[in-house]
């Protein structure tokens, strides 16, 4: 394990992978609960399995962008330390399983060396920055976002106020009004925007907050109809600087950012974001439109004449995967993917068959495909064929075939019934029945293993996720049938509705069911939520009453999906965020950790940094000695309160004249100045002093 010690370019990252190395030994010896070392694994991309021992680790790649070598390096590390597949997420991530614990820093360290990391992949985090695959070739969009995408993801890596947040926050970014990267459904959802002041063009965005799916779906509000690009940087900062002080943390089902905003109103959400700016690391932050240049188009090459292998798969997907670009005589080129799952093998053989006729910049798309760039009309049918030879060409991407699925019960510790064999058995009722729908890209099939989402099927159309019955003494795999999701346009989006339950081997039933339906029922050009609206939520669930039926049973029924053994739920506890801390001596060490953080960025003059490190040591050290009194406030805000209240009124602390509430929020009156830094500082070292002596007298008592 030392090599990787000498090979790494960067300090900042070779810290971080020799930090994981030792964490991982304090853990194995008992030096560190649990619970703490859980919310430091995830943090960097490691996430317990449904199988015991072993971890999924999530590789970060903001946007989805992934060169030829990248992936190939993926592909090694997969074989090395997993389990040779490379499994494509909805936030155009890349999942790899079976990974051993110990060998985590390892394959971190391998990874770093072609720029890829795992930093923040999981957990409490800012997770990857999505934006619409397309984003920079897009017919449509107004400009390319890919380098703002890029700019958010790099300010927020490794930034001290998003290191431990009551919970997970998401960003995307849509490169036109079609919204392709579902603002509506994101804490924070971006869509260009451009306007002309005295004849000059000025880029922005409409901003969409406090969205999410999940168990109960929000849409995002409207809070900017125009921000100027150099504002979305300070914007975002300050939204998560509030959403960490004001945020749930011990209640994870209430803990992402439509929660707080539910409770305390958007207009007093707002107006704490806007008093939060004077603190912000900037004020302006100019983005470097160049800092994603686009990839370097395949030379102009007389292709030799090829023989198509199957000429009418070759019309449809023609007609279905592939797109002219904005950039005239070149086109983009969709794969579809079944499940998300490329093994090893088949991701070398893909790089060596696509390598002559695009450019090297592959993007995983937020339905578990890839898309190809800068196609020549020419090479069109060389990929064809060399794709068809790699079981890759399959017509109808991102159509009524193209089912979403997250892993479900295959590696999720949440997933309570199967997800992705269902999906295949829904794409193949939907190619060998309705062969005339891989046209239809109206209609989008998303599937999840829970409640939680994953697969995204509270936007779908026609979305399941897993659940359980009980009927005839005995439980049994079902899925919640839910319809009417989707994309409006612009930031505007609807949550589908849940119609009824029923035993998961009825999936395919209610897909001929809805399908059959809508093929007699529909209007002339009529979208499929305009059928839905038209119908109404109880003509459906009259439609599929039946098929809920448990009173016809049959023995196969309690046989999930790609099982054999009759169901049982099995659920573990979920890692999609850490779980708090409430050990006294840890929290106490952790101020002091913090505080060394704090030294650090303040002697690196990375004054705002080192400020909100110095805050984070306040926080630690006041939820220590409340623990104490056994009281375990559920948001920063609560703890500066409470300790006002147990220990500053009652006498027991003195803070120089001040209150806790005046002391620690100095933070936000305060602009993120040198002497400010150097005030902050000492005064966190003061309080962690006063905190260790007080805990010291009471163990004593």
């Amino acid at each position: 394990m030392q090599s990787f010690r000498t090979e790494l370019e960067n300090p900042v990252v070779e810290k971080d992978i020799i930090d994981l190395e030792q964490k991982i030994r304090d853990f194995r010896e008992g030096k560190i609960h649990d619970e703490k070392f859980k919310s430091l694994r995830l943090a960097r991309g490691v996430y317990g399995q449904r199988q015991p021992g072993v971890q999924m680790v999530r590789i970060k790649l903001p946007f989805g962008k992934v060169t030829f070598k990248q992936l190939l390096k993926i592909a090694d590390i997969s074989d090395e330390y997993a389990s040779s597949n490379l499994h494509l997420t909805t936030r155009q991530d890349i999942q790899i399983h079976y990974v051993s614990l110990e060998r985590t820093p390892e394959l971190w360290a391998k990874l770093e060396q072609d720029d890829v990391t795992l930093r923040e992949a999981c957990g409490n985090t800012v997770r990857n920055v999505t934006s619409s695959p397309a984003s920079g070739i897009d017919p449509q969009e107004v400009f390319d976002v890919s380098p703002y995408a890029h700019a958010v993801f790099a300010f927020f890596l490794r930034n001290p106020i998003c290191q431990e947040m009551g919970r997970k926050f998401k960003i995307s970014f849509s490169s036109s009004e079609a919204d392709t990267a579902f603002s509506f459904i994101h804490d924070l959802g971006f869509i260009p925007k451009v306007k002309f002041e005295n004849g000059q063009e000025v880029r922005g965005f409409k901003v969409m907050l406090g969205g999410g799916l999940g168990a109960q779906p929000a849409l995002a509000h409207v809070v900017h109809e125009f921000l100027h690009e150099d504002q979305i940087i300070p914007y975002t900062e300050s939204v998560i600087r509030v959403f960490d002080r004001y945020g749930e943390r011990n209640n994870r089902n209430k803990a992402r950012l439509k929660f707080l905003i539910q409770k305390i109103g958007l207009e007093e959400f707002l107006r704490l974001v806007d008093e939060e700016r004077i603190a912000n690391k900037v004020k302006s932050y100019k983005i470097d439109r160049d800092a994603v240049p686009q990839p370097e188009a395949p030379g102009v090459v007389k292709y030799p004449e090829v023989e198509i292998t199957n000429p009418a798969r070759y019309k449809h997907w023609r007609a279905t995967n592939v797109f002219e670009q904005k950039q005239k005589g070149f086109f983009g080129v969709y794969i579809k993917v079944e499940v998300g799952d490329i093994p090893t093998a088949q991701a070398r053989q893909l790089v060596d068959a696509i390598s002559p006729y695009v450019a090297d910049e592959i993007r995983i798309t937020q339905n578990q495909g890839l898309l190809l760039k800068f196609a020549r009309e020419e090479a069109l049918p060389h990929l064809f064929n060399g794709l068809s030879a790699l079981g890759l060409a399959a017509p109808g991407f991102d159509s009524v075939a193209d089912v979403t699925t997250c892993p479900g019960t295959d590696t999720c510790n949440l997933g309570i019934s199967n997800s992705m064999t269902l999906s295949k058995v829904l794409e193949d009722v939907v190619y060998s029945e309705y062969e005339d729908l891989i046209y239809n890209r109206d209609i989008k099939i998303k599937i999840s293993g829970c409640m939680n989402s994953c697969g995204q099927h509270g936007l779908a159309h026609i979305g399941f996720h897993g659940s359980s019955l009980k009927a005839q003494g005995k439980v049994l795999p079902s899925v919640q049938v839910l319809l009417g999701g989707g994309i409006v346009g612009d930031g505007i989006g609807r949550a589908a509705d849940k119609i009824t339950k029923v035993p998961a081997k009825r999936a395919t039933t209610v897909l001929r069911a809805v399908l059959n339906d809508y093929q007699a029922n529909t209007n002339d050009n009529e979208l499929f939520n305009d059928y839905y609206d038209r119908q109404g939520k109880d003509y459906f669930y009259q439609l599929l009453k039946p098929i809920a039926d448990l009173t016809t049973l049959q023995d196969d029924e309690f046989v999930d999906w790609g099982h054999e053994e009759t169901f049982a739920t099995a659920i573990g506890v979920g890692e999609c965020a850490g779980v708090v801390i409430d050990l006294v001596a840890t929290l106490i060490f952790e101020a002091e950790e913090k505080f060394g953080w704090a030294r650090q960025a303040f002697d690196d003059n990375r004054f705002a940094d080192s400020i909100y490190h110095s805050y984070s040591v306040f926080i630690s050290a006041a939820k220590a000695l409340l623990l104490d009194k056994g009281v375990n406030s559920s948001t920063h805000a609560g703890i500066i309160r409470e300790f006002d209240v147990q220990y500053v009124a009652t006498g027991e602390i003195e803070l120089s004249g001040s209150t806790f509430d005046e002391l620690i929020l100095q933070i936000n009156k305060n602009e993120p100045s040198e002497q400010f830094a150097a005030q902050y500082l000492q005064q966190a070292e003061s309080f962690v002093q006063t905190v260790k002596a007080k805990r010291e007298a009471l163990i004593q008592l």
